[in-house]
């Protein structure tokens, strides 16, 4: 479907400022590194698996480096952070796992919370003095759904539901946005926190935990129904470089969010309860051990 309104051919010079994109050997997150290198970017491809990352650099034309970062690891979270210097023009959380069985990170997470929102809270509160525009999260559709469950938000005494646990971090994505961007402010800070879902796209996140039937609904509904990664990535672009309010949320414009070119929509009011970004901010610090200095 051809897409109408804001495109790539609208993104600024980029004038060498590097852009690191967590999850980017794949996907929306590869499709947005290939927009910000053409655009004059240095793009750090920030990925789990090195190998998958160095075999997708090649694909991105202009300048891009490949670094490990598993965030389902705080010990790598950590290392990546150590190993930074230098300036970081936008930082781009795109990385998520969707749906799996219960499973774990290396520090005892449910992997979903763990890796969409813990292991991008830390990044980030790591490497925050050194970014100078932006911070952007990719959350998702799926954050109607959420809600955080302070008691027991990795699944140690509930019955696991999948969905339901997606749909947790995809809310804590934006809560995160929300709270991040408040701080930033109250700082004084000229940088500004955005968030992005990319509608109903076709990557290799769904289905990826699937077989038998559920994995044939889901190719089908890829085949009929789903826009490219590349339109996929149109919002997470347009708010990481087009003039939005701070705390902006871009979602493809068309209906049901579900595709189209992006603008800025809304989000639940679950989203922004201020009061809940605050505690599920103090609850990511004493999980994580990472103190954010802002």
């Amino acid at each position: 479907m051809a897409q109408t309104g804001w495109t790539t051919t609208d993104m600024p010079d980029l004038d060498g400022g590097t852009v690191i994109v967590t999850g980017a050997n794949s996907g929306i997150g590869l499709e947005a590194a290939r927009a910000f290198a053409a655009h004059g970017a240095h793009v750090v491809l920030a990925v789990r698996d090195t190998a998958k990352g160095r075999s997708a650099a090649p694909t991105v034309t202009g300048s891009v480096e490949v670094r490990e970062l598993d965030l389902a690891d705080l010990a790598s979270v950590r290392r990546f952070a150590d190993d930074w210097s230098g300036d970081i023009r936008l930082l781009v959380n795109n990385a998520g796992v969707m749906a799996p069985p219960l499973m774990r990170t290396a520090d005892g997470f449910e992997l979903q919370f763990g890796t969409n929102h813990l292991g991008h809270f830390a990044l980030t509160a790591a490497l925050i003095e050194h970014v100078t525009d932006r911070v952007v999260t990719v959350s998702s559709l799926a954050h109607r759904a959420g809600r955080i469950d302070f008691v027991d938000p990795n699944w140690h005494d509930r019955k696991y539901q999948r969905w339901a646990a997606y749909g947790q971090s995809k809310l804590a994505n934006l809560l995160f946005t929300l709270e991040l961007q408040a701080r930033l402010t109250h700082a004084g800070s000229r940088v500004i926190a955005t968030a992005a879902h990319p509608g109903f796209s076709a990557t290799n996140l769904q289905g990826r935990f699937d077989s038998g039937l559920a994995a044939k609904v889901t190719a089908l509904g890829n085949r009929v129904f789903a826009q490219d990664a590349a339109s996929g990535a149109l919002p997470t672009l347009f708010a990481a470089t087009a003039s939005v309010r701070p705390g902006a949320y871009v979602g493809p414009s068309g209906v049901g969010q579900s595709r189209g070119a992006p603008r800025v929509v809304g989000s639940t009011t679950a989203a922004e309860d201020s009061d809940v970004a605050r505690r599920l901010w103090t609850m990511s610090e004493e999980l994580t051990g990472v103190t954010a200095r802002v």
